[in-house]
């Protein structure tokens, strides 16, 4: 017989099964409460607020249909005793766990979940403080899902990691009454070395794309100037306009020297003359 099913019976035992000292003690505890109308009245009534429930117990056991609240409720005198529970979304902040990735890395881990109590029974019945147990619960867990995990899946599945997280939690904490509504990782810490390294690899990585990239550039650009050349050497002309442009945009810049570049085979003919 699992939790559950233990939680279940506990609230559906039936009121009328006290035994002789049950009804003995019930009959006094009626007795107390005419004879001390309507002070033992005032006692008897309780109040709950809106977010809280409260589980009744009668001699030890739980009262046949569940919480009661929010609002006015009546205890019996002497023979009733109740929890109070808040059914309020809590929020735990885990502290950093020291981890063994599977790549053998050790990193600091911290995260917050979020979470509530849906049934204010099974969360006093089935645990003795859920609050606490679940805040455990959920380092441990934190601890078992990243030690399966590589640094690069640790530093970017973050999302994923939390899905996995909430899943666990929810499935182990639902015999207890508590609803895990949210995991969120805050932080990932790395061991100084480890940055440095990790620094030195994205350094060298930009460096070799930036060179890949200047080497693509002048490859393209010769590539283009041969063009140019092969067009440029089938007309004469061409390469007298582009030296006037080049003239040009010497004079524009207002350089105080000029240089005219003679071709040789000119140099060669005058020296003959």
């Amino acid at each position: 017989m699992d939790s559950n099913d233990r939680g279940k019976e506990g609230r559906q035992e039936p009121e009328g099964e006290l035994g002789c000292c049950g009804c003995v003690l019930m009959g006094v505890s009626i007795f107390i409460l005419i004879i001390f109308f309507p002070f033992s009245l005032i006692c008897s009534l309780k109040i709950v607020q809106e977010y809280e429930r409260a589980v009744i117990f009668r001699l030890g056991r739980v009262l046949s249909g569940g919480a009661k609240g929010p609002g006015l409720f009546f205890l019996m005198p002497c023979v009733d005793t109740f929890r109070c529970v808040d059914m309020r979304t809590f929020s735990y902040d885990i502290p950093p766990q020291e981890i063994l990735s599977r790549d053998s890395v050790t990193v600091a881990v911290d995260a917050v979940i979020y979470a509530k109590i849906f049934d204010a029974t099974k969360s006093i019945i089935n645990v003795e403080d859920a609050h606490a147990s679940t805040k455990l619960l959920a380092a441990t867990t934190l601890r078992n899902v990243l030690g399966t995990k590589v640094l690069s899946e640790i530093l970017s599945d973050r999302e994923s990691i939390a899905h996995t997280m909430q899943s666990i939690l929810d499935h182990a904490t639902d015999p207890w009454g508590v609803d895990v509504e949210r995991v969120e990782v805050k932080d990932v810490r790395l061991p100084v070395q480890m940055q440095r390294a990790m620094a030195a690899e994205a350094e060298a990585n930009r460096d070799a794309r930036a060179k890949v990239i200047l080497a693509e550039g002048e490859m393209k650009a010769s590539r283009s100037l041969k063009e140019a050349a092969d067009i440029m050497s089938q007309s004469p002309a061409a390469m007298q306009i582009r030296y006037l442009q080049t003239l040009n945009q010497i004079a524009a810049e207002r350089n105080s020297t000029i240089i005219f570049p003679l071709p040789i085979d000119m140099l060669s003919k005058l020296s003959k003359k």
